[in-house]
């Protein structure tokens, strides 16, 4: 079978999200990231380290099939890149922010002004759509510091914690766009490499699927079953056991992890009891 050539990050912070991702849906690497390139061992899969900025024109160019990137930064440079998945981590925002000593009321303070950053043509765009005119100085890495040197009036870079800012003296005052990790697939993959693609595309959505939900099992008397299973989502419909104890039943169901708080809530309410919650490491719909 023909193997996929995928491209993760070489070092940062995508790449340990990215080999663990990987892992959990039981694709082992054989070499570090010491090497440009190497190979799976229990899936056809060849793995390339790239610096970052250099993976949207390796999928333009149908070097690599697919790969593991930051959302924000195919907007800025993978114009005609598909987006196979979105992967939940790695979430960051790409913002403008000015030193707190500016005061700042809107976007239209930054007329004039001249702006540091990474992301010149998302910066451009979203300028042009709020009708702002700066002057843009790009720059690659350390954007953070510009103001603080008399570079720039503000910088329009990824944001994450918001802690650089702080340290820089700086302060976020718009977001541009959200991004997160996604799995981006060239223009120009093949149709074998494709099916591959497929294969590994449901493994990854099974790890996906398995994070975001809980599996519940509570007892509940039987006489308040309807009311509890109406507050439990399943993923058809929750799994009724009867218990040695006459009137009492076991449920079974699966929560998803954003709203588990509020459904147990609403189940201790209901008269649940013995409610115990396990992460789930695959689930498969």
């Amino acid at each position: 079978m023909k193997k996929l050539k995928i491209a993760v990050q070489k070092s940062g912070r995508l790449h340990d999200e990215s080999l663990a991702l990987l892992k959990d849906c039981g694709i082992y690497i054989d070499n570090g990231c010491d090497q440009l390139k190497t190979s799976a061992s229990s899936f056809p899969l060849e793995i390339y380290y790239l610096r970052n900025g250099d993976i949207p024109q390796y999928l333009k160019d149908g070097v690599v099939d697919c790969a593991i990137i930051g959302e924000n930064l195919l907007i800025e440079k993978g114009e005609g890149i598909s987006i196979a998945d979105r992967l939940g981590f790695s979430k960051c925002r790409v913002s403008l922010a000015v030193p707190k000593a500016f005061k700042y009321t809107s976007i239209a303070d930054l007329n004039g002004k001249r702006i540091a950053t990474s992301y010149p043509e998302t910066t451009r765009n979203y300028l042009a759509e709020v009708g702002v005119e700066a002057e843009l100085h790009i720059i690659n890495g350390s954007v953070e510091i510009a103001p603080n040197i008399g570079l720039a009036d503000a910088i329009c870079d990824i944001v994450s914690s918001g802690s650089t800012l702080f340290k820089n003296n700086l302060k976020e005052v718009e977001v541009i766009l959200k991004s997160e990790a996604v799995l981006a697939v060239s223009p120009n993959i093949s149709e074998n490499a494709n099916k591959v693609l497929d294969k590994i595309r449901f493994r990854i959505q099974s790890v996906l699927q398995g994070r975001d939900s809980r599996y519940v099992l509570l007892n509940a008397p039987n006489d308040k079953i309807d009311e509890i299973i109406k507050i439990l989502p399943g993923m058809k419909s929750p799994t009724l056991l009867p218990l040695a104890e006459e009137g009492w039943s076991s449920i079974h169901s699966v929560v998803n992890r954003d709203v588990f708080w509020e459904v147990i809530g609403e189940l201790k309410q209901a008269g649940a009891e013995g409610i115990l919650v396990c992460p789930i490491e695959k689930m498969i719909l």
